[in-house]
């Protein structure tokens, strides 16, 4: 039902429309106002264009095959920009050759099936829309309407900034129209929910555990949210949301790099899935200068078709 909400806005725009031809709308607003309600509720509370975004990925291996590719020019680039050390044995190991070894797999059921891994993924969107959808209605209750969204956000943010700051998110909320608090709240789900899609092909080979995955998000999470917030910001912009949603899969193959050590050969897997869960160099990393944390060479290396890691 969720899901063909866009097709279903699209049906009432065009009832709306052939009833022009025998009513005359041209003095009255309520048509406008209904379509504008349904456009929002699509884009804002559903998240109806993220979702047939991130839907590609079980359609196309594309982003997979993107997100590989750009794992193998970071770790190429990182060779020759350091290929005048002293000391070669300083260099951290690569990440591409050991993880295309490994078994692709979904990362939420840890199963090699399209159509499983497909549900799954629907059924998540379809139960954040459910609950978006109740919380949105519950809203316009009368007395009581006003403080639903303000208490789910004082909810959502009290586990995750701490007591005081959710509840300046309360009482902000409280005075905030609706619609903008609608905005802001649904803004974060869907950077969280873009984030955990574009780490998808990582976690498709690492296998983790849905409670080791958990806290693996939890160490990380106040990198992952600025990532995936700034990025969702982006897709939102008209056009260029798709070619932006590409960009976002390659630059996560970057931050990769970043947030976890290099995997060792699929034999070991079990072990590196327990030592990644805390993230270990995040003070190290948090305290680089921004210029010294993706600084290249002036010509990096082009890309290349041929694969410098062949399977043996």
């Amino acid at each position: 039902m969720l899901i063909l909400f866009p097709l279903q806005t699209i049906g009432i725009k065009v009832l709306l429309w052939l009833l022009s031809f025998v009513f005359s709308l041209d003095h009255a607003t309520w048509d406008d106002k209904v379509i504008n309600g349904l456009t929002f509720i699509e884009e804002h509370v559903l998240q109806a264009p993220l979702f047939f975004m991130t839907l590609m990925r079980y359609v196309t291996p594309t982003l997979d095959t993107l997100f590989m590719d750009s794992l193998r020019w970071v770790d190429t680039t990182y060779l020759e920009k350091h290929k005048h050390d002293e000391d070669p044995s300083r260099l951290r190991a690569m990440y591409y050759p050991n993880l295309r070894q490994y078994s692709v797999k979904d990362g939420s059921t840890n199963s090699s099936s399209t159509a499983e891994a497909l549900s799954m993924f629907v059924y998540r969107f379809a139960r954040k829309g459910a609950i978006s959808l109740a919380v949105f209605a519950l809203s316009y209750l009368p007395y009581v309407g006003r403080f639903v969204l303000p208490a789910a956000s004082f909810y959502t943010f009290n586990k995750a900034v701490g007591l005081g700051p959710a509840a300046i998110i309360f009482g902000t909320g409280v005075v905030l129209p609706r619609r903008y608090l609608v905005i802001f709240l649904q803004s974060y789900f869907a950077s969280r929910s873009l984030m955990r899609e574009l780490l998808e092909p990582y976690f498709a080979r690492i296998h983790f555990t849905k409670e080791e995955k958990k806290k693996w998000f939890r160490s990380r999470e106040g990198l992952l949210f600025g990532f995936g917030i700034g990025f969702y910001i982006l897709l939102r912009v008209p056009l260029l949301g798709v070619l932006i949603y590409g960009i976002a899969e390659a630059s996560t193959a970057y931050l990769i790099t970043k947030v976890s050590d290099p995997p060792p050969p699929p034999s070991q897997s079990k072990e590196f899935t327990a030592s990644q869960i805390e993230w270990k160099n995040k003070a190290k990393f948090l305290s680089l200068p921004l210029a010294n944390i993706d600084a290249l060479n002036k010509e990096p290396p082009p890309y290349q078709e041929t694969d410098p890691y062949p399977r043996g």
